[in-house]
């Protein structure tokens, strides 16, 4: 008979046969798989949350092994899509469970999609910037799925859970996303490993709680630690009555339809452009025709390299990467404008 590899979580008192059994038959959407997104979808492999799905856009990295853990070194040398990385590292892990791999941007071009596909019982932030934070918060008070933000930087951490009409949302607690460059970035001032599991463990014990149906057990309170500096604070957010988003249903981030279609990706020295709409890209033939102007590696998931005749700011070759979803990441450069040329000169419009 097979061993019951839940059976340590099912003796706890708030959980059990049953209790299990809720496990396994929820929905978690893991917006982001960074640090805290790789920690929290390996905790929620673990505990049998029946279907995961994460979404990101990026690729592995060498820099990102210090604290992402899901990803190898072999991981950053084949520059794997993170959401695809992370889906075959947790198959591993459980494979009694479904893992989906978005390698998209969750972007207002793309949410209420998502959201419909997927029907998530509980968003899990792990998310780098609160533009994208602000969209799952439209997302989750639109549709009423309860949303656990969290956000490290340096030794800092934070977290919060919203249950929609219950309590504050997280526009109530941060009216308007910080102007640019006001606060630091784990590029620009680093993220300590042990913070991020602090907080992803805190987010994955409160999305369990919803998944278990025991909301009363959700926190109402607002988490900040500084684990170097050995500072813990939580407060009592209440809800705004002038809030836009959970007492006016203005869903401003979700929205956005004439966003700006180029983002500028923080320490990273690149621009990800999107198409102008929704669209797939037959990555082969781009490749075909990508081979004349540039150095370029054809996977699966995406075509990567650089342009041989193109120069960013620095007067290196500029770099290309091109995903399946229509986007890419022009490296090298600043300027969204010269992203955009360089999309509509390589890629097509």
């Amino acid at each position: 008979m097979k061993p019951n590899r839940y059976h340590r979580q099912q003796i706890l008192p708030g959980v059990g046969e049953e209790g299990q059994r809720r496990l396994g038959a929820g929905s978690a959407l893991i917006v982001g798989c960074g640090a805290l997104g790789c920690a929290a979808s390996d905790l929620l492999c673990r505990a049998g949350v029946g279907r995961l799905t994460v979404i990101d856009r990026d690729v592995v990295e060498w820099t990102n092994l210090q604290r992402q853990t899901l990803f190898t070194e072999s991981d950053a040398k084949e520059g794997l899509p993170k959401a695809e990385a992370a889906r075959r590292r947790l198959a591993k892990v459980n494979s009694e469970i479904e893992i989906h791999a978005l390698v998209s941007d969750f972007s207002s071009r793309n949410a209420e999609r998502i959201i419909a596909e997927h029907a998530p019982d509980v968003i899990v932030d792990g998310t780098d910037n609160f533009e994208t934070r602000f969209l799952i918060n439209d997302v989750s008070v639109k549709h009423a799925i309860p949303f656990v933000y969290g956000g490290v930087v340096g030794t800092s951490g934070m977290a919060l859970s919203v249950l929609p009409g219950e309590t504050a949302c997280l526009r109530c607690v941060f009216a308007e996303p910080p102007p640019p460059g006001s606060q630091p970035t784990c590029d620009t001032a680093g993220v300590l490993g042990p913070a991020v599991a602090i907080v992803a463990g805190y987010q994955c014990a409160e999305a369990m709680k919803i998944l278990l149906g025991a909301r009363d057990r959700v926190l109402r309170s607002l988490l900040s630690f500084d684990l170097w500096q050995g500072r813990r604070t939580r407060i009592e957010p209440v809800r705004d009555p002038a809030c836009r988003c959970c007492v006016a249903r203005q869903f401003d981030y979700l929205e956005a339809r004439d966003q700006d279609p180029t983002v500028s990706l923080c320490g990273q020295g690149a621009v990800q452009v999107w198409p102008p709409v929704e669209t797939s890209i037959d990555l082969t033939g781009l490749e075909q025709r990508l081979r004349g102007v540039g150095s370029f590696r054809l996977t699966e998931f995406l075509i990567s390299g650089t342009l041989a005749e193109e120069r960013g700011e620095s007067d290196e070759p500029i770099g290309l990467t091109v995903f399946a979803d229509g986007r890419a990441v022009v490296r090298g450069v600043r300027s969204a404008s010269r992203a955009r040329a360089i999309y509509a000169r390589y890629v097509g419009t």
